[in-house]
């Protein structure tokens, strides 16, 4: 049975930092693309950051570019998601998803087989 569950969410301060971690499990981890999305209040869900199996390669929403910092850790079969100088419209639920490697292209929901949870991350002023 495959598991994604997302950790290290809170409420923080504007210009706060926070990490997130995904932890797997029943995952062939290293042969999956890791991505991380987010869906703020009343919003659609949005693409975050991505990174590939081999974590060679990674991509950023425009929104996030500069600020947060994708990683994984194949051994520990986990992803992470590094947020730097949080803003107040970062508040949103964010959710850990994972595709085939095989699947290529833009890090489409639509893409993914698998999904956490997801976890509240709240900035404020």
């Amino acid at each position: 049975q495959v598991q994604l569950v997302e950790s290290g969410g809170g409420l923080v301060q504007a210009g706060d930092s926070l990490r997130l971690v995904c932890a797997t499990s029943g995952l062939a981890f290293s042969t999956y693309g890791m991505v991380w999305f987010r869906q703020a209040p009343g919003k659609e869900r949005a693409f975050v950051a991505g990174i590939t199996g081999s974590g060679s390669s990674a991509s950023y929403a425009d929104s996030v570019k500069g600020r947060f910092s994708i990683s994984r850790d194949n051994a520990k079969k986990a992803v992470y998601l590094q947020m730097n100088a949080l803003k107040l419209e970062d508040t949103a639920v964010y959710y850990c998803a994972a595709r085939s490697a095989l699947v290529t292209g833009r890090w489409d929901s639509e893409t993914m087989k698998y999904w956490g949870k997801g976890i509240l991350v709240t900035v404020s002023s």
